[in-house]
């Protein structure tokens, strides 16, 4: 019998995973540069790739906005026109220096440039390349182009989502880009994975449309049990749950939903209705299901006559999940998630101080990054074109006035 490995503790100090790996970002909006900061704070040095104006998501005159900057830190910033001669050449020179390249261009845009995935492995066989595109390389849908809202809308999301015969509704979120981040960010680790055993890079491919199907999970319950996939508005998918619902209180909202019959036990306590846990028409989730107008009746007298908080917390004391409905400026200043560094502040040069998330990746022995702000276009060019690929100062300077950087 082996002795067990001990587990980690808190006092071990340990580089980040990720530590010495070179990264080439050429991500724009949300899904390439946030699969670009996951690889930062996982220690990888990132550089962003960027058109001499800037990718879109800085707003006009390659500035700098909010959403920008939530998605971008800790990393070099350079430009370079890739549809240049003397851009390919300086990008294919990156490249031989590179680990991974990550981009989210439409299918073909990259082959268009002669720089497509074949080409860059050819110059570096180590590459592990990223890419992610809307509806995938192949397929009768490839070429669509697609942001969040059309693949909400593209992939059945916003038909359930909403109350019963009102228009269709996108998530509030741009939860689709996020997913795709995290999908690409997923499938290179597996590739770096792959190369520590063969010395092989590998071709990496993330549609954003593969993503969504699983997220209709209770959706789909319904449809295979009746057919039917209806708006539920606050209630489970499937409308396989009861109690599952947003319920009112005398000064805001909260949400809970009942999983076990403990829960339900427990829920009937808080209120101080113990004998509605045996009532015939709620005993099971079924019955609470067939009797759910009389159901919401009773949680409602009960929740609407209470503040939000004091309901939280009845129900946390009796183990009910639940949550209250906050707005974003208390998630902005949320305790939690500033004491377990989640979200940092940060003094950005152009927008002054904002919170802004860190990784939700932890690595324990190895303590998080501290946050950089985001990199105002090209500052790094400089020190990246002279440090990595030895040009000098006068090259660098012809460079900009012939418009490559």
């Amino acid at each position: 019998m082996t002795e067990a490995t001990p587990p980690e503790t808190a006092a071990e100090s340990r580089p980040l995973p990720l530590t010495g790996l070179r990264v080439l970002d050429l991500g724009r909006i949300y899904q390439g540069p946030w699969c670009g900061t996951l690889l930062a704070l996982a220690g990888a040095t990132v550089l962003k790739i960027e058109a001499p104006g800037g990718e879109p998501a800085r707003g006009p005159a390659g500035g700098t906005t909010v959403p920008f900057a939530l998605v971008n830190s800790n990393k070099y910033a350079v430009t370079l026109d890739l549809k240049s001669r003397r851009g390919r050449e300086l990008f294919l020179d990156l490249v031989r220096g590179a680990d991974v390249v990550v981009e989210n261009f439409g299918p073909g845009v990259m082959e268009r440039l002669g720089l497509g995935p074949e080409r860059l492995l050819e110059a570096n066989p180590r590459l592990v390349y990223g890419g992610a595109t809307a509806y995938g390389i192949d397929g009768p849908d490839r070429d669509r182009l697609g942001m969040d809202v059309t693949l909400q809308a593209y992939s059945g999301v916003m038909s359930v989502t909403g109350h019963v015969g009102t228009p269709p509704v996108k998530a509030g979120v741009a939860f689709v880009d996020f997913l795709g981040a995290a999908n690409l960010y997923a499938g290179i680790m597996t590739a770096l994975y792959e190369r520590e055993r063969t010395g092989r890079g590998r071709i990496v491919d993330i549609a954003m449309i593969d993503t969504i199907f699983p997220t209709l999970a209770s959706n789909l319950a319904s449809y295979y049990r009746d057919g039917t996939t209806p708006q539920t508005g606050n209630g489970h998918g499937g409308a396989g749950l009861a109690p599952y619902n947003v319920y009112p209180a005398a000064d805001g909202y909260l949400a809970l939903i009942v999983l076990t019959q403990r829960h339900w036990q427990g829920l009937c306590e808080a209120m101080g209705r113990p004998e509605l846990a045996d009532d015939e028409r709620f005993r099971s989730n079924g019955r609470r299901y067939h009797n759910i107008d009389e159901l919401e009746a009773e949680i409602t007298a009960w929740s609407s006559a209470r503040a939000r908080d004091e309901v939280v917390a009845a129900l946390e004391a009796v183990r009910v999940p639940v949550a209250a409905v906050r707005r974003v400026p208390e998630l902005v200043e949320d305790p939690h998630l500033h004491e377990r560094g989640a979200v940092r502040r940060v003094d950005h040069p152009a927008l002054g101080e904002m919170v802004v998330p860190h990784s939700p990746l932890r690595f324990r022995g190895s303590e998080p990054l501290p946050l950089s702000p985001s990199p105002a276009l090209g500052q790094d060019n400089r020190l990246i074109y002279g440090e990595w690929l030895g040009l000098d100062a006068e090259e660098i300077e012809r460079l900009a006035a012939d418009g490559v950087l």
